[in-house]
């Protein structure tokens, strides 16, 4: 009696090979390098898959759009929808050096650094990640302070305390002021704190 093959089902396109493994670690590593150096208009999919040795539909099949991957880079180095509530659990008088303290000591980590250089760059004066960045931190970080605050002004006063601390983020590790860059965190959380927590509280 013959013996018939069972045929092997054909892998759709973009779809990872059996066995394959670690395709979407790389592919956001490459993202990472890709928007770092480009910017987001000049980063492409392509390029992504190029640099993560794989084939650009691959990337589709795990992020979708490129502005899909990009909200990805954007959620890797911090979740303040885990840590924020964290945060805002103790005294309220004690709420900006919390903040301060937490974002500070989160950037000094080399992974959340080279992803958060890459999202301020990406952001900053760009018409699509903008608003994707300005979403996002509205509705994970100032829409929960702003509630725990409880006032009239709280989406205000939300607004201010992130100002302070974007400038402060720009200031330290995008343009790398001396006096500021080579600052101890201790040192930042005494000088900046105080004029947060006023934001908050008076």
């Amino acid at each position: 009696m013959p013996e018939f093959a069972v045929p092997t089902p054909k892998r759709g396109r973009g779809r990872p090979r059996a066995g394959e493994s670690g395709s979407r670690e790389r592919i956001l590593t490459a993202a990472v390098d890709e928007f770092g150096e480009l910017g987001y208009d000049g980063a492409t999919v392509r390029g992504i898959a190029a640099r993560a040795g794989v084939d650009s539909a691959l990337v589709h099949h795990y992020f979708g759009t490129k502005a899909d991957l990009f909200a990805e880079t954007i959620g890797s180095p911090i979740r303040p929808d885990v840590q924020v509530p964290l945060l805002l659990d103790g005294p309220l008088d004690g709420l900006g050096e919390r903040i301060v303290r937490y974002l500070l000591e989160q950037w000094e980590r080399p992974d959340v650094r080279k992803r958060g250089v890459v999202l301020m760059r990406s952001a900053l004066g760009n018409k699509l990640a903008t608003p994707l960045l300005s979403g996002f931190l509205a509705r994970e970080l100032l829409g929960r302070i702003a509630a725990s605050i409880g006032t009239p002004d709280a989406e205000l006063r939300a607004g201010l305390v992130a100002s302070q601390v974007a400038g402060l983020i720009v200031a330290r590790y995008l343009l790398k002021l001396p006096a500021v860059a080579s600052a101890s965190v201790d040192d930042l959380v005494a000088r900046v704190a105080p004029t947060v927590q006023r934001y908050l509280t008076e």
